[in-house]
């Protein structure tokens, strides 16, 4: 196991790299001159071209990637060209409200996800399972901005329960801080929770007429007791894939969801920086957003072997 994490850990390596090249290019590519856009348009020629130099686009782009590159080595991801402050510190500021916004969506897909998933497979071969397919069907379909406008019309607006947008941090009160991310959360949660159920639904169903399933029940085992020892546990195994990825995708900043309830996260710093052309900005986030897909497919890979006894990677 050690040999196997050590191995993806070197691997990750080249994958950042060639993100890094794709993120740089993709960036410093696009039209618009930061410079003009900080000092704004009754700047001098010369105010611009000052700041250039002083930001150092002036320099070849290619001079720029290496000196980039050799500053991500020693920890720097840069300074905002906008702020002049850290990029890192700016990340690591933005990233609590994402976590935050992930732990509680998380929370809501496993307490509704996971019970609905076992009940339906308990109640196959009723009219359970048809309507389960059909709601998770259009849980997965619903944009995620319409369904968060609906909430807000109805919870916000017309029953003026939950606010309409802002964000309390944890630390100036626990209830705030729930009071403020049920409906972003529950939004975020609504469309993966039909994805992760209906994946343990179809994990589960797959092993439910197997012979050591129809062994445990002619011992006498109580049908709760064979999905949930024997069925549920073999499950988890591509449950885990589809929920890893979910988590990536939470913890990556959801871009919509942010901007639409004005929480000061990942999404919303990615969004603000293009607007501003804030090159490093940009640059950081998507390089920070590309380590945490590889970190948490790599914990996900591990986990297989915690999960399934038989999986050992020597």
């Amino acid at each position: 196991m050690l040999r196997y994490t050590i191995h993806r850990l070197i691997s990750l390596l080249p994958v950042m790299l060639i993100v890094s090249i794709i993120t740089f290019m993709i960036v410093h590519l696009t039209p618009g001159n930061p410079a003009f856009l900080i000092l704004g348009e009754d700047a001098s020629q010369e105010s611009i071209e000052n700041l250039e130099k002083q930001l150092g686009l002036d320099k070849p782009v290619v001079v720029q990637f290496l000196d980039w590159i050799a500053n991500i080595l020693k920890g720097d991801l840069g300074q905002s060209v906008y702020s002049s402050e850290p990029v890192l510190q700016i990340i690591l500021d933005h990233f609590g409200p994402t976590i935050s916004l992930t732990i509680l969506a998380l929370f809501f897909i496993l307490l509704i996800g996971i019970p609905t998933a076992i009940f339906t497979v308990w109640k196959r071969n009723t009219l359970l399972d048809p309507a389960f397919i059909s709601l998770s069907l259009i849980g997965v379909s619903i944009p995620e901005f319409w369904f968060a406008m609906l909430l807000v019309l109805g919870f916000a607006v017309a029953i003026p329960i939950f606010p309409v947008a802002g964000y309390i941090p944890f630390a100036d009160g626990m209830l705030d801080w729930l009071y403020h991310l049920v409906l972003p959360a529950f939004v975020l949660a609504a469309v993966e929770i039909g994805l992760i159920a209906r994946m343990l639904r179809d994990g589960m169903l797959e092993s439910v007429n197997q012979d050591y399933t129809r062994t445990a029940r002619a011992k006498g085992v109580k049908e709760s007791t064979v999905l949930m020892k024997h069925v549920f546990s073999n499950a988890l195994i591509p449950t885990t894939t589809v929920l890893g990825a979910t988590i990536a995708g939470l913890l990556g900043g959801t871009v919509i969801i942010e901007t639409m309830f004005t929480i000061p996260g990942i999404g919303q710093l990615l969004i603000d920086s293009i607007h501003r052309r804030d090159y490093p900005v940009i640059q950081g986030v998507i390089l920070f957003i590309a380590g945490i897909y590889v970190i948490v497919n790599l914990v996900v890979d591990l986990l297989y072997a915690i999960l399934d006894p038989r999986i050992r990677y020597d």
